[in-house]
């Protein structure tokens, strides 16, 4: 019984994308009426939708930071987000994942602006077809905007993995779950300053170092995307505005 290969001999991967390429990604933002800010994304296959409330009063009470505010993350796959129908309970992976992109947005907020609140987002993985933490942040981030919360810069997000001995841009599931390393990373463009990098598998050096590079490339095409779906929110916005 043969493998089915993840990259051709040509360096095709089985996507149809090439080694350093994205898969086609869509940014919506304002897209939750009941909500300070909002954010959708299609990220391949994966779709995402954030909800962002605060900043708020902070409860429990208890919890408030006298001098800035609190983030908290909640991230959830929906039970029929993934192949084989997940549980609807919280999973140690969800909480996990929660935490690492409450950190990985907490250094682009100005918190010390909104002492004693809390700003709360909320992911909702509706289809996970991989890096679902890194579309979750590069969306949250967008949602933080619609919300008017004050940021030092965007938050963008990608993985590198190492499949079939060839380090991968943008990683999806089947190569996530068959390569030999993944390592996602968040990066804040504008300031040169990494607030996420993980690593899982095995790499030499130099492919460390190759996966960085690669990382920031990835990392300002996601950047590019999510500006221009500002300016795209915005422009509609203001051309509403004009017309009432």
């Amino acid at each position: 019984m043969t493998t089915e290969k993840l990259i051709s001999d040509d360096g095709i991967r089985n996507d149809g994308r090439k080694l350093d390429e994205l898969r086609k990604i869509k940014f919506e933002i304002g897209v939750l009426k009941n909500t300070d800010g909002s954010a959708y994304v299609e990220w391949g296959r994966t779709k995402i939708l954030v909800g962002v409330m605060g900043p708020r009063e902070s409860h429990p009470k208890h919890l408030a930071m006298p001098d800035k505010a609190r983030i908290d993350a909640f991230y959830r796959m929906a039970s029929f987000s993934v192949e084989e129908w997940k549980s609807p309970a919280p999973s140690r992976r969800e909480t996990e994942l929660s935490k690492v992109i409450r950190e990985a947005l907490g250094p682009a907020v100005f918190t010390e602006y909104f002492p004693r609140t809390s700003i709360d987002i909320f992911i909702e993985v509706l289809q996970a077809d991989g890096s679902t933490r890194c579309a979750a942040i590069s969306a949250a981030s967008l949602a933080l905007v619609d919300a008017g919360i004050p940021m030092r810069d965007l938050v963008a997000s990608i993985a590198v993995g190492k499949v079939e001995g060839q380090l991968v841009l943008d990683v999806q599931d089947k190569e996530d779950k068959e390569g030999e390393s993944d390592m996602p990373m968040a990066y804040m463009p504008s300031k040169n300053a990494v607030t996420l990098l993980q690593m899982d598998g095995q790499i030499t050096h130099d492919e460390f170092l190759r996966s960085i590079e690669l990382l920031k490339k990835g990392c300002l095409d996601v950047y590019k995307m999510q500006k221009d779906a500002i300016e795209a929110h915005f422009k509609v916005n203001a051309s509403n505005t004009e017309e009432a």
